[in-house]
């Protein structure tokens, strides 16, 4: 049975961020406490990791797996064109619920699944997750659920519906809420609002006032 590490108690969580560190080493996945959901994650730069990722999820290669790093500085290093919307909108909503869909840097060395050469990024607002990302570097991470269920609040509710198809599960207790990070999508002419989840559009109006809404005239 896969285990549960409790990150409130000092030991298990040494112990649970060495068993978590080898099994990505070794393709294998691990269940992460976020700011919004708990997440599946998988070494980004294994595409033996990450198939095991959408396979566990039972999701398609249709829709590649979103990155989170720890540190708005790795943006640069896995993105391309960023405009300085772009940058302004990690510059203030980092880390925290925001997900950017860049053009990846073309001499990237990665499968994420059917990306057309873009990337989802993301920098968590979760201390243990940023000390675990300082580690090991970019992690694909997608939420902690079979595809079409509820998202996992809980690494108890991950286990439920992914069970042993997970090597670590790293438990921080419940997560803020069960709603998901915002994704913008920032490859086109204009920024657009693809999915709209902890921030706000309000909130991203604030800062890029033209920021568009995917479906609205």
């Amino acid at each position: 049975m896969s285990d549960i590490y409790s990150l409130n108690d000092p030991a298990r969580r040494s112990e649970g961020f060495a068993a978590a560190k080898l099994a990505l080493s070794r393709s294998g996945l691990v269940v992460v406490p976020t700011d919004t959901v708990y997440g599946v994650a998988a070494d980004a730069f294994d595409p033996a990791g990450v198939r095991r990722l959408l396979r566990a999820k039972g999701r398609s290669r249709a829709k590649p797996a979103p990155v989170l790093i720890g540190s708005p500085d790795t943006l640069r290093a896995l993105a391309t064109n960023l405009s300085a919307e772009v940058r302004e909108l990690a510059e203030d909503f980092w880390p925290g619920g925001l997900t950017l869909i860049c053009r990846q840097q073309p001499s990237l060395r990665w499968d994420l699944g059917d990306s057309r050469a873009t990337v989802a990024i993301r920098m968590p607002d979760q201390e243990e997750l940023l000390a675990l990302l300082d580690d090991t570097g970019p992690l694909a991470v997608s939420s902690a659920n079979l595809t079409g269920q509820p998202p996992a609040t809980t690494a108890a509710d991950a286990q439920d519906q992914l069970g042993e198809a997970i090597d670590v599960y790293l438990d921080a207790g419940p997560t803020p809420g069960a709603t998901a990070s915002t994704i913008v999508d920032a490859t086109g002419d204009a920024l657009t609002v693809v999915r709209e989840g902890v921030v706000t559009l309000e909130q991203l109006r604030q800062h890029i006032a033209d920021i568009g809404l995917a479906g609205s005239d």
